[in-house]
């Protein structure tokens, strides 16, 4: 069972503040998991990981904290000058490397076969092909086991939270466009349910290992009702964390994470 989240858990990226933990909490909670499931099974203390797409080091930062090395490929020169800025400050300069490029040429950058632990979030909703995205990042991947992160917008959130806001014509747009987009307007390209995501990881030859509902609730749940009250927020985290593994929860999360394996390892619980 997943230890509960903090509101002020100084090692994660909660650290930013109490109601990232609301957003961020439970995908964080997975990652260090299987990063010490990994490095248990491997006997290294010290991983490889990609961050992918991991633009200013939201979650490399973290990462390289735990004492992990993280090489970020991100196009953009603006979000990787921001990594080095926050990974000096964070003192894990020496563990956070920062290199432009896209997944597209991914392979290219990094080399196959060379992580233990790849993190591809907020990237396949933007990619016009997002099979030939997952093919290129789990190609990146240790043979012996490697674990894939994928953080990906869910088409429940977008229809739920559209309903709430009165819209109900771009709520039933998303219902029934095959993208899950609720009109023109829309920032996000593409949306997926579970089932989509994960056939996405598994026609690739991973094999699915945990998925989860992310902001299932809290941007749903005003600002007035937890405001800065500690124990309401951490009622919330908990309640987050508690919904997380439920099929009908994750149906209407805002986000939907999945850790996927290289075939022939297991993360915790599931030996």
């Amino acid at each position: 069972m997943p230890s509960e989240p903090s509101v002020r858990d100084p090692q994660g990226p909660t650290a930013a503040g109490p109601h990232a933990a609301l957003r961020t909490g439970v995908v964080w909670e997975a990652l260090r998991d299987a990063l010490a499931e990994r490095a248990a099974r491997t006997g290294r203390a010290v991983l490889d990981v990609l961050d992918t797409g991991g633009g200013s080091g939201t979650s490399a930062v973290p990462v390289a904290a735990l004492g992990h090395r993280v090489t970020v490929v991100d196009p953009s020169p603006d979000a990787l000058f921001a990594l080095e800025r926050r990974a000096a400050e964070q003192g894990v300069a020496d563990r956070v490397r920062g290199v432009q490029g896209d997944t597209g040429d991914l392979l290219d950058v990094v080399g196959p076969g060379t992580f233990d632990m790849v993190l591809c979030h907020g990237v396949l909703e933007h990619l016009e092909d997002a099979a030939a995205g997952v093919r290129a990042v789990t190609r990146a991947l240790r043979p012996d086991g490697g674990t894939l992160s994928v953080l990906a917008a869910g088409v429940g959130g977008a229809v739920l939270s559209r309903a709430l806001a009165g819209r109900f014509t771009e709520a039933r747009h998303a219902l029934g466009d095959p993208a899950g987009r609720w009109g023109e307007a829309d920032p996000v390209p593409h949306r997926f349910t579970v089932p989509a995501l994960t056939a996405l990881l598994t026609d690739a030859g991973l094999t699915v290992r945990r998925t989860q509902g992310v902001r299932v609730f809290a941007d749903l749940v005003p600002g007035s009702l937890v405001g800065g009250e500690a124990d309401a927020l951490q009622q919330l985290a908990r309640l987050e964390a508690e919904a997380a593994a439920h099929p009908a929860y994750q149906a209407i999360a805002a986000q939907l994470h999945v850790l996927a394996e290289i075939p022939g390892s297991a993360l915790p619980g599931e030996h």
